[in-house]
């Protein structure tokens, strides 16, 4: 049984983003502890990356300084490891297929199921080019969920669903991520609606999710939100304690 198998079906699952290593990696794991204590069912740990197709300015910027700081992806699955044996909500990774690659499918796979990690998130990899990927995850019984866009033909959409495992992450509007801009949510509300007629399977939804107005408004369609480029806002500039006294702080305001 999956880590992730467990946190859909008991209310809305809140799921937040964070970047391992910004500012230090002694600060991301006081920040997932302060996330667990507030109410996180899962963490989205990212792997610090040079060119995060995905992430918008916030995240962004959070990778930079991760990698300023030396944080690589061995130090990630370390951090994994470590908010596994502080007893931290499961951690799904969020990455992009190159840093994969370069740091060897299998070693990466078996470094990550040792770490204690659920499953990842690569959104760059489209499911023409992931059977092999996902078969390496399988094999370890880590998931793999898969992205919908509110762009995305249903029949395409039903291939995505089938394919994911641990659940099926809705982006909630076209681009990158970032808390700037109340999200459109007629065009995910209508995708949700027609996934619910697809899959069984879990629906978090993310990308804009960042006040409790939006939770107000999707979280009763979805089984989970995800929150990321706020919850990187509500510690810039601070480390250690503080900035984990701002994200529980956020936290627990958003969830209401």
């Amino acid at each position: 049984m999956n880590a992730l198998d467990g946190i859909f079906g008991h209310g809305l699952a809140f799921v937040p983003y964070m970047m391992a290593g910004d500012p230090d990696v002694a600060t991301s794991l006081a920040i997932a502890r302060a996330l667990g204590a507030a109410g996180a069912a899962a963490i989205e740990l990212g792997i610090p990356y040079g060119d995060p197709l995905a992430d918008g300015p916030t995240i962004a910027a959070a990778g930079q300084r991760a990698l300023a700081a030396g944080t690589g992806v061995g130090d990630t699955l370390r951090l994994a490891a470590a908010m596994r044996d502080a007893l931290c909500p499961p951690v799904v990774l969020f990455t992009y297929v190159n840093p994969i690659l370069q740091y060897g499918i299998e070693r990466f796979v078996d470094e990550a199921a040792k770490a204690g990690v659920a499953g990842a998130i690569v959104p760059d990899l489209p499911i023409e080019e992931s059977a092999g990927l996902r078969a390496a995850f399988a094999g370890r019984g880590l998931a793999f969920p898969l992205l919908v866009a509110p762009s995305t033909p249903r029949e395409r959409a039903a291939r995505i669903a089938e394919l994911a495992t641990g659940f099926v992450y809705v982006v909630s509007r076209l681009g990158v991520t970032g808390a700037g801009t109340t999200p459109d949510f007629a065009p995910v509300e209508r995708q949700i609606a027609m996934l619910r007629g697809l899959t069984a399977k879990p629906l978090a939804v993310g990308f804009g999710i960042s006040r409790r107005e939006h939770v107000a408004q999707i979280g009763p369609l979805v089984d989970g939100i995800i929150v990321g480029s706020a919850v990187i806002d509500a510690y810039a500039g601070t480390t250690g304690e503080e900035a984990a006294g701002r994200v529980g702080a956020f936290a627990r305001a958003l969830l209401g």
